[in-house]
């Protein structure tokens, strides 16, 4: 006896579309913000850094962007955050920018949400720690989120740099203030050193695209966040949210002449308390 042929499937009923529509439509949203807003994503980059003296090598650098507190960001999922860094066990700890956000609370909230954002990032246990801001800072008062950062011992690079040593050889680290305010100095930044005397220097920003300007300088890796990956990534489908001098270099390592580029995607999230396909992301990179 033959097998019979299965019957066909009968076609999807418009009742049964406008169903399944529906739960897309709400199941989607609630996974990008309670879900995926969440899960954090520890990236491991190896470096190449020539310039390096070989003291250096294998030296672990943990970087962490875009936190925006209270601006959807929870302080327990920072508290989670430093716990995640603390594990890892890093050699230095960078902050590149936006601690807190602008245009939802007032003035006098954001300033406290500065300072209770820089005392959770205190729990970092690592004790070589540099910091950036980043455009959200500059918008509400960088001298306020400065001074957070600072009290609680978070040294702020803000068009300055300042040298690692060890058996007599010097890395440096720098930064630069907001590009997007028109505060970022190169010229300050960048230690001569570096441009004159073939010491290799990391330099921290917030935004990624002025990786253009920096080859006159001698920059061997620069560190940015600002664009939080485009926070939502649909397939096939760019981007969603890219901001002003994020929309070049939006996520990973790229190389920009001979400055090496990363880019990491940020802890937080603006506009909408959403992420999707694109996790909050700390790196752990390593100088090889």
């Amino acid at each position: 006896m033959g097998i019979p042929a299965p019957e066909p499937n009968p076609a999807i009923s418009r009742r049964r579309f406008l169903a399944l529509s529906g739960a897309l439509a709400i199941g989607l949203p609630l996974y990008s913000a309670e879900i995926a807003r969440h899960e954090i994503s520890v990236e491991h980059v190896t470096i190449p850094m020539p310039r390096m003296a070989d003291v250096f090598r294998g030296t672990r650098m943990i970087q962490i962007s875009d936190l925006h507190y209270a601006n959807y960001t929870e302080p327990f999922f920072i508290k989670q955050v430093v716990e995640h860094v603390n594990r890892l066990k890093g050699d230095i700890v960078v902050f590149t920018g936006d601690y807190i956000s602008v245009g939802l609370w007032t003035p006098q909230d954001i300033a406290r949400f500065a300072y209770s954002c820089a005392e959770i990032l205190s729990g970092v246990t690592c004790p070589i720690r540099y910091a950036v801001l980043g455009n959200h800072d500059y918008a509400f008062n960088s001298k306020i989120v400065t001074d957070a950062l600072l009290s609680h011992n978070i040294p702020v690079l803000t068009n300055r740099s300042e040298p690692l040593e060890r058996d007599g050889k010097r890395l440096w680290f720098a930064g630069t203030g907001d590009a997007l305010s028109h505060s970022a100095d190169l010229d300050r930044a960048i230690p001569r050193a570096s441009i004159t005397g073939g010491e290799p220097v990391i330099l921290l920003t917030h935004e990624p695209d002025i990786v253009k300007y920096v080859a006159p300088y001698g920059v061997d890796l620069m560190l940015s966040g600002h664009t939080h990956g485009g926070q939502i990534r649909i397939p096939f489908l760019p981007p969603l949210f890219l901001p002003q001098l994020g929309a070049e270099f939006i996520e990973g390592l790229f190389r920009v002449g001979n400055t090496n580029l990363y880019v990491n995607r940020g802890i937080g999230s603006v506009g909408l308390p959403l992420r999707f396909n694109c996790p909050p992301e700390i790196t752990v990179l390593t100088l090889a």
